[in-house]
């Protein structure tokens, strides 16, 4: 008896393709279609929820996640894609405004699809011939952007990971003996950032050894950005108590307030202190497309590195993030590189300089590029550009209608399309000297919130930040808005909160 009978007998079909096959491309067909209906039409309808809201309990019960020993029917799985997509939130609807990104370009999803299906690693040539290239340009346009002629860069899975790259290849710039000996073969060192830049930045510390006692936090003025004076007194501080300055981080664009640091004096700073300087620009980055707005980060290319995560503003769709240097000596491969012979051989038939996976601390890394670079493609550096100015625009118009109404009180008056206010609703009108006027006022986000996200018609983030109490932080990105949508957005808060 041959093996392969053998084999057939214990019901293992050596000699055969997988059974399930045509099944399974009749299924993604279907699937698709599926997707396309309740996901990319009915989810981009703004006459349609945004969510429908289940409390965790039901939610388990109505998807029923328990993994069997046997499979499902064509039907039953059909259903689970329709349930799927019915009770998670649709981004791509018009009433998104609850991240820093929204909406959805069709370009991108396809090069998202593309992605998906192709199913490779970036890390070198022969895997991914195309992505490599592809890869190259993009960060290369990216680069000229920020100003730099050459330089270096890598795709990373988010804006949190591309600031922990920069980290520590400034380490290792500071510091090159930390990769073969140790955190025990360096100073105490010091890391500078402001208290309204992103919490990766402490993260990188922690998950580097450095420590997040070691991240010396720099004042800001009313705005949100970054006090020079006060980053110079905090470098001083470092010093004092024998640590030693090595990384500054700027932010363009912070999270909550949309606030830009001062770039040109930062980057003096760091220069008379010999530090590298890093500018966060995850989400403000974006407007180095626009000639109006680009001033916003002024002095860019001074800095020795740059996030920038054009799945935000620019709408290329999650995850597409890089982080890009300045440097021209390869600091980003001789930080990360291994050597791993089995994929690295130097004796390829083709030029090994391609095989750029030893840049990333990753082995296995996803394609990010195609996305950006397809949507690209189709409306060019003009149509990002318009992009970002509409988004500008609409944020102005937002703010305009809203100080036309009682109802509403700036935080402040950012320079980016981060809205940041209060509702009053009509029982604390005029009662600011109250003594438990804060107290009330802080309650009044939060019940609007969860009155919006059972009604399903918007969803919009909630913080308390800086001594301020809960204030909403609406956020204008999608290309598909238009005052309408502002104007709704203004009349649904005031409806939800009317008897508050």
């Amino acid at each position: 008896m041959s093996s392969s009978k053998e084999y057939m007998n214990g019901h293992v079909h050596l000699e055969e393709s997988d059974m399930y096959e045509s099944d399974g491309k009749l299924f993604l067909t279907e699937a698709f279609n599926v997707i396309m209906e309740e996901i990319l039409h009915k989810g981009t309808d703004s006459e349609e929820k945004v969510c429908e809201w289940k409390d965790p309990d039901q939610l388990r019960a109505l998807l029923d996640l328990d993994l069997r020993e046997h499979g499902e029917s064509h039907k039953q799985l059909l259903q689970r894609v329709r349930d799927v997509a019915r009770y998670s939130v649709k981004t791509c609807h018009p009433r998104f405004f609850n991240q820093l990104f929204a909406g959805v370009d069709y370009h991108a999803l396809t090069g998202r699809l593309l992605t998906e299906t192709l199913n490779t690693s970036q890390y070198t040539y022969e895997v991914a011939p195309v992505f490599v290239l592809m890869e190259e340009e993009v960060l290369c346009k990216l680069r000229s952007l920020v100003g730099w002629s050459e330089g270096d860069g890598i795709f990373c899975p988010g804006g949190s990971m591309s600031n922990m790259y920069a980290m520590n290849v400034a380490r290792y710039w500071a510091f090159p003996q930390v990769k073969t000996q140790g955190l025990w073969a360096t100073p105490r060192m010091a890391i500078f950032t402001s208290q309204q830049g992103h919490y990766s930045m402490k993260k990188a510390a922690a998950f580097l050894g450095i420590g997040t006692d070691n991240v010396f936090i720099v004042q800001v003025d009313e705005s949100g950005s970054m006090r020079p004076e006060d980053l110079e007194a905090k470098i001083v501080q470092a010093k004092s108590q024998d640590a030693v300055p090595f990384f500054v981080n700027a932010t363009a664009g912070t999270t909550v307030q949309g606030a830009f640091d001062p770039l040109n004096r930062i980057a003096d700073i760091s220069e008379r202190n010999g530090m590298w300087m890093h500018v966060d620009a995850a989400w403000g980055g974006s407007v180095l497309f626009s000639k109006k707005h680009k001033h916003l980060v002024a002095g860019i290319e001074r800095a020795n590195s740059v996030t920038w995560n054009p799945h935000k503003m620019l709408l290329a769709g999650l995850q597409c993030s890089v982080v890009l240097f300045r440097d021209t000596t390869n600091l980003l491969m001789h930080c990360h590189s291994a050597k791993a012979t089995y994929l690295f051989q130097q004796d390829k038939f083709y030029d090994t300089s391609l095989d750029t996976g030893d840049k990333s601390i990753q082995c296995g890394r996803k394609v990010d590029c195609l996305k950006l670079w397809l949507m690209w493609k189709a409306i060019g550096t003009h149509g990002l550009s318009e992009r970002v100015e509409k988004a500008f625009a609409l944020a102005r118009y937002l703010v305009e209608e809203m100080e036309k109404r009682d109802n509403f009180k700036l935080v402040c008056k950012g320079p980016f399309v981060n809205v940041c206010f209060w509702f009053i609703p009509p029982s604390l009108r005029r009662k600011e000297n109250s003594a438990d006027y804060q107290e009330r006022l802080s309650k009044v986000a939060p019940v609007i919130k969860e009155r919006m996200m059972k009604r399903g018609t918007m969803m919009v983030g909630y913080q308390p930040m800086d001594g301020h109490v809960n204030f909403f932080r609406m956020v204008v990105v999608s290309p598909q808005l238009t005052t309408k949508d502002m104007d709704f957005f203004l009349d649904e808060i005031e409806d939800l909160g009317k008897d508050l």
